[in-house]
């Protein structure tokens, strides 16, 4: 379902739902502006209108959220390292594209892509998942104060199609839901940013503020290199020392 604004994609899919009003069969929606669109922990999400890719992503239930994180952020990872090789036919240019744990997509060291999970539980029993993605297409110039976004114009030089690219994104959520998970999950990991050596971390005070990246003067910084991702999406980190730690995503930032 496309509608041309509104004020969060996920927003509306859940109000749709609670009212009832939500298209039998129907799983995507999507939109060309967000009036307040919004990111992970509490983070907003700047969208120039008509220039980026904004949906929603009706998931089917299930007990282990944390999959879902993995199975869309491979699907937006597959699309757009897809599209760079096309476009560029260089596999150093798409293999610059990493899965930023637990579920951001990057270009390098910069923000291409962000994902929200959202999901409805009543008692035990999770009645549905939502997958929100914001992934920046066309637009050339970000004034918000997030200090490190890209879009693929900005990688490429060349403008995309975004209803094109939104049924290619529909087509690998399907294509990835129909595959075997331990092959997900093994994508996931092999993807991950600064998967390969020794990196900077910080800790972090669990809060509900916003998660951001810790800046290089931070204090309490310490070095390490990604085990693992576990099923319940926490990281495993071997420190500089041999230690193993363990974190939950507000638990720890990366330091860029």
């Amino acid at each position: 379902m496309y509608i041309k604004a509104t004020h969060s994609t996920n927003t509306l899919l859940k109000e749709l739902l609670a009212k009832g009003e939500w298209p039998e069969g129907e799983r995507y929606l999507y939109t060309a502006f967000q009036t307040a669109g919004r990111g992970q922990a509490g983070n907003g999400w700047e969208s120039e209108e008509g220039k980026n890719l904004l949906c929603s992503i009706l998931l089917p239930p299930r007990n282990d959220l944390f999959y879902l994180n993995v199975l869309v952020s491979v699907a937006v990872h597959k699309v757009i390292r897809s599209l760079l090789f096309e476009r560029s036919g260089l596999l150093s240019l798409s293999e610059a594209v990493s899965i930023k744990w637990p579920n951001d997509i990057y270009y390098g060291d910069k923000k291409i892509a962000g994902i929200l999970i959202e999901n409805a539980i009543l008692g035990n029993e999770v009645k549905y998942s939502i997958a929100g993605i914001g992934l920046n297409v066309n637009q050339t110039t970000f004034l918000s104060s997030a200090p490190n976004p890209v879009s693929l114009k900005l990688i490429s030089g060349k403008e995309t199609d975004i209803d094109a690219l939104m049924q290619a994104l529909m087509a690998q959520i399907e294509a990835l839901e129909a595959m075997d998970e331990a092959q997900i999950w093994a994508y996931y990991r092999e993807h991950l940013y600064r998967r390969e050596g020794l990196w900077p971390f910080v800790e972090r005070e669990v809060s509900t503020a916003p998660t951001m990246n810790a800046e290089k003067g931070a204090e309490g910084i310490f070095l390490a290199k990604i085990e693992n991702v576990r099923t319940n999406g926490e990281i495993e980190l071997r420190d500089q020392n041999g230690n193993l730690r363990t974190y939950h995503f507000k638990q720890v930032r990366y330091v860029l």
